[in-house]
């Protein structure tokens, strides 16, 4: 289990009077073994926070620490090893023409190591899916067993911190409480840290113990999953957020 903290983290487009800013100095901290949410609206920059953490983003400036190494400062290799991230569109995320063996025995292969057949087993297995899906290719699939295949090419590295990229939106609804109990007992069994993207606050009040809200790129508030109860938030934004979500479920 390793902690994650962000410090000042800023994003700049552009120089001059034209120079716009889509990350404010953003700052939070993850404990280890914690899965801290991430909620707003769409393009508050909750996925370039995440984006920003696996370096599939590098234009930014700031800090950004998991356990006492900084990203920046990581070898590849190890911090493939260190960090994974789990996308939101299960399908988009594997590639049509490559078999699930091919899909997780090639981290295998780039980071050398031993016991592939062993490895793939127990990670296809680890995600609820039988050996014989490993001959399977992505179309021959559902969108759960899509994104569970995309889960087990997360844990096949053995990663201590996982990013959700809204890993259940792009799902059926009966299919997102089986995903969601998958990371839940997954992060019980492993002891990762999560940090979670995603727009439901039910999904961060089953998985999270704390979340920030996000607006404009901007952080208003952090808040435990207790605060959801009552809607304890402060920030006007954040009230606003919560209190429609609880007019959502109570009308539903």
């Amino acid at each position: 289990m390793k902690p994650v903290d962000v410090k000042n983290l800023t994003i700049t487009l552009g120089e001059g009077p034209k120079a716009v800013t889509i990350l404010p100095n953003i700052s939070f901290s993850v404990k280890p073994g914690e899965c801290f949410g991430l909620v707003g609206e769409s393009g508050s920059g909750k996925s370039t926070i995440l984006r920003c953490m696996s370096l599939l983003f590098t234009q930014w400036h700031g800090e950004i620490r998991i356990g006492e190494q900084s990203v920046r400062d990581m070898p590849l290799i190890e911090r493939c090893r260190t960090v994974q991230m789990v996308f939101q569109d299960p399908y988009g995320s594997l590639h049509p023409r490559q078999s699930v063996r091919t899909v997780l025995s090639e981290p295998l292969k780039i980071h050398k190591m031993d016991r592939r057949q062993e490895r793939m087993e127990k990670a296809i297995t680890e995600v609820g899916l039988p050996v014989d899906f490993l001959d399977r290719y992505p179309h021959q699939l559902s969108g759960g067993q899509r994104q569970r295949v995309a889960i087990a090419r997360a844990l096949i590295l053995e990663p201590s911190v996982l990013l959700l990229d809204e890993p259940t939106s792009a799902l059926d609804v009966s299919v997102q409480a089986e995903i969601l109990n998958l990371l839940a007992e997954l992060r019980e069994k492993k002891g990762f840290t999560y940090l979670l993207v995603s727009h439901d606050l039910a999904v961060v009040d089953y998985m999270c113990e704390r979340f920030a809200v996000m607006q404009s790129g901007d952080i208003v508030e952090v808040l435990e999953r207790e605060a959801l109860i009552g809607n304890q938030a402060t920030h006007p934004y954040a009230r606003q957020l919560i209190e429609a979500s609880l007019e959502y479920d109570s009308a539903v």
